[in-house]
């Protein structure tokens, strides 16, 4: 997978940790004004002044949570950086330093980090945040990849995920479940492989799925739009686990039951025609698929005519007393309890 036939690739051994880290670092330039220092000491300088400080960490495990099979890894270093902006973005804040540590086997050359590097640079440019830090070292099993994302906002914008409010509408950006099926799709591609190892895979028609599961997006976007269009979110959560364990984290942390409406779930048409050919209910894909990365939220019933009519914004259902319970109501007009079914990386099958 890492050969490099122009030259001979540099083994990881030969150039030793700190050597790595001067490689790696070279080409991150800091661009925030709280950046004081960064790489090169003990630690990173950080000045907010009057910002609140968020943080939040993810860990990416190779056999877990990405299979090197199908995934180049300028594309993982990408998609490590933006699941974690993701997180500071839910906040209603805005990122604005990221570290990131790795493990690493002897079997990934140098040239096979720079290109996982050159992945999280160009993640880095286009949010507009500063590498500061992060460590490396060995593993005995594949690579291993943890991104802590560092964020400030104005205390009063600060969205938790506990403010939701009885009658508040729920909304969601963007469309659903095409993450998961781009996985599906890349799976069934490697199996063929595995049969043939001279097939080509066969991924026209299926480019939008499968870009949104290498190469997801986090919804910087959002949050500026909702200032301009005057709506204050009373609640915020990134969907990486699938629209309905999101919206039961919403439901218990802010003590409210809700309706979400199955005819409401945005889906693109390639996700609907996919899931035909996969004889998978679409429903089900956006519900517990997961790793959509859009952002649901839930705002006051007055802001309706704000958001109503906006491309980016769905409003899928409305909480309610926490008595009532938590449910979707069906295309039938039948109410089915909201169950949460998405993806758990301590399962047997992960």
């Amino acid at each position: 997978m890492f050969e490099n036939k122009s030259q001979e690739n540099t083994s990881l051994e030969k150039l030793g940790e700190f050597g790595l880290i001067e490689r790696l670092s070279k080409s991150f330039d800091c661009v925030n004004e709280s950046t004081i220092k960064g790489i090169g000491d003990d630690s990173a300088v950080l000045d907010f002044k009057n910002k609140k400080t968020l943080i939040s960490t993810d860990l990416l495990v190779e056999g877990v949570h990405f299979d090197l099979a199908y995934v180049p890894l300028k594309h993982l270093g990408y998609k490590a950086v933006v699941v974690n902006l993701s997180d500071i973005y839910a906040m209603n804040a805005v990122p604005t330093q990221i570290t990131v540590s790795i493990a690493v086997s002897n079997r990934f050359p140098l040239e096979a980090i720079e290109e996982l590097y050159a992945g999280i640079a160009l993640a880095s440019k286009k949010y507009g945040v500063d590498l500061v830090g992060g460590d490396t070292t060995s593993s005995t099993k594949g690579l291993l990849i943890s991104v802590t994302a560092i964020g400030v906002a104005d205390e009063k914008n600060i969205t938790y995920r506990n403010g939701a409010q009885v009658d508040d509408l729920l909304v969601v950006t963007g469309d659903l479940g095409a993450a998961y099926l781009g996985l599906q799709v890349l799976e069934r591609e490697n199996e063929v492989f595995k049969v043939n190892p001279n097939s080509q895979p066969d991924l026209v028609g299926y480019t939008y799925l499968v870009e949104r599961q290498l190469k997801p997006e986090a919804r910087k976007d959002i949050n500026g739009l909702l200032k301009v269009l005057g709506v204050n979110p009373t609640s915020m959560i990134d969907i990486s686990d699938g629209l309905s364990s999101e919206i039961l984290h919403l439901c218990k942390q802010s003590e409210v039951g809700c309706n979400l409406y199955e005819e409401k779930i945005p889906l693109d048409p390639t996700v609907i025609s996919t899931c035909e050919e996969f004889s998978i209910d679409s429903t089900m894909v956006a519900l517990s698929g997961g790793e959509d990365y859009e952002l649901l939220f839930t705002v006051n019933q007055k802001d309706y005519d704000k958001i109503k009519g906006n491309p980016n914004l769905t409003v899928i259902g409305h909480m309610t007393e926490a008595k009532e319970g938590k449910h979707m109501v069906t295309r039938a007009n039948t109410k089915v309890p909201l169950t949460a079914q998405g993806w758990n990386s301590f399962s047997e099958g992960n």
